[in-house]
C-alpha cells in the first residue's frame, strides 16, 4: 500500500517456503502464467476440491515468488475456519495481530491488519482467528471494498480460501476475485469431483484461470522430466490431469 505503508505493523516469517531448482522454474512457469492472464486480473483466488491438497503453501509460495519478481503483493487469508498460514509458515508480529476476522467484526481498522513482511515486497493479511461461519464476513460489502482497496493499492492480491468441495465459502470469495486457480492433489480426485467443483466456482461468475497439479515427485526420472513433473499447470478446458511417463511417491508437504 503507498499511503497505508508508511504506518503498517511488521510481521517476521520465520519459515518462508522453499523449492529446490526444478520446483523455482515450475512455479515460475505458474506465475508467468498468471501474470499473462491479463493485467486487470489483480485478485486471484487459489483454491481446492478438499483440504490438505496443498492449496495454502501454494498461494504462499505463488506470493512470494510474484514478490521476488518485484510485484508489489498481499496474501489474503480468507480460510477463516481452518487457516493453517500462521502456524505453518512461522508469522508472529510485537503485540496482537489481528486479521481479517478482527476487521469484518468491527474490532479493528484496515490498517491493523495488513502486515508488512521481512521479505521485500510482500504483505499479508492474516486471518486474525477461527470463525465458525464466516459466510456472513466473506459476503459483506466490507469483505468486497478491502479487496478493492487492496487492489488498488498493491500488484497483486492473492486469495487464499477454503477448499469449494467442503463449504460455500469459496464461491463467494470468488464472486469478489477476478480469476481462479485449482490447486489438485497428484492422482487422488476424479474427475467427477473436479467437474462438480468447478460447476460450483462457475456460479461465482469468475473466471477459471487453470489448475495445477500439486504434490508430484517422479523420483525416477531425469533432472529435466522432473522439471515438467513436478507441477503442472493448466488451462480449465484444455487438461485437467497431468500425465508422466513414470511413477514416483509424492513428498508429504505439512499434510497440504
Amino acid at each position: 500500500m503507498r499511503t497505508m505503508a508508511m504506518t503498517m505493523n511488521k510481521m517476521m516469517i520465520a519459515n518462508a517456503p522453499k523449492l529446490d531448482y526444478a520446483g523455482r522454474e515450475a512455479l515460475n512457469t505458474i506465475c508467468t502464467n498468471i501474470l499473462f492472464a491479463g493485467q486487470r486480473l489483480k485478485k486471484i483466488l487459489i483454491t481446492s476440491c478438499v483440504a490438505s491438497e496443498g492449496k495454502s503453501t501454494m498461494s504462499a509460495r505463488i506470493a512470494f515468488n510474484m514478490a521476488q519478481r518485484g510485484k508489489s503483493c498481499v496474501l489474503v487469508d480468507v480460510d477463516l475456519r481452518r487457516s493453517v498460514t500462521v502456524k505453518r509458515f512461522g508469522m508472529s508480529t510485537k503485540g496482537q495481530m489481528n486479521g481479517l476476522a478482527h476487521y469484518l467484526t468491527g474490532q479493528c481498522e484496515l490498517e491493523d491488519i495488513v502486515y508488512r513482511t521481512n521479505h521485500e515486497n510482500l504483505f499479508i493479511v492474516p486471518s486474525g482467528r477461527d470463525v465458525s461461519n464466516p459466510i456472513g464476513l466473506v459476503n459483506s460489502q466490507e469483505f468486497a471494498d478491502l479487496l478493492d482497496r487492496l487492489a488498488e493499492e498493491f500488484d497483486m492480491v492473492i486469495v487464499d480460501s477454503p477448499p469449494v468441495g467442503v463449504v460455500i465459502d469459496a464461491v463467494e470469495i470468488a464472486s469478489q476475485c477476478d480469476g481462479i486457480v485449482f490447486v489438485v492433489e497428484y492422482a487422488k480426485r476424479r474427475k467427477g469431483e473436479l467437474q462438480d467443483a468447478v460447476r460450483q466456482m462457475q456460479r461465482s461468475g469468475t473466471p477459471i484461470l487453470g489448475c495445477i497439479i500439486d504434490k508430484v515427485t517422479v523420483t525416477t526420472l531425469s533432472e529435466k522430466q522432473y522439471y515438467k513433473s513436478h507441477y503442472y499447470y493448466s488451462h480449465y478446458g484444455k487438461e485437467y490431469y497431468h500425465r508422466s511417463a513414470g511413477k514416483g511417491k509424492a513428498k508429504d508437504d505439512d499434510d497440504e
